[in-house]
């Protein structure tokens, strides 16, 4: 099957976080994910949009299909490495900052193609 993949790796939000906006568009067509992605109030849709559009991108560059035939795969995050910090507390202890990366990973590919396989 022909697909597309966009990576970004490294992005300074919770995995946790932004799984709920991907939950949101895995496995709908690609103009109904923009818009939802458009009107979902989390700063992550915003990340998600992008990566989203790169994938997009990378299927036209592969002659998939514009926008309008290609639908969402597969889509996850995983976590990427933990920023360990320390915030200052009283009588000199501190307490740990765990500062969360996450890596985004949308595939795309034709509508025409996923109808055997659903």
């Amino acid at each position: 099957m022909a697909e597309a993949r966009a990576i970004l790796r490294f992005v300074r939000m919770a995995p946790r976080k932004v799984r709920m906006v991907v939950d949101a568009i895995r496995g709908r067509e690609v103009s109904e994910a923009f818009t939802l992605l458009k009107y979902i109030p989390r700063a992550a849709s915003g990340v998600v949009e992008k990566v989203l559009r790169s994938a997009v991108a990378n299927a036209e560059q592969k002659e998939l299909g514009d926008s309008e035939s290609l639908a969402i795969v597969k889509a996850y995050v995983d976590g990427g490495p933990t920023l360990k910090r320390f915030r200052a507390r009283s009588m000199g202890r501190a307490h740990p900052i765990h500062k969360r990366t996450s890596h985004i990973t949308i595939v795309v590919a034709p509508i025409e193609s996923l109808k055997g396989h659903r």
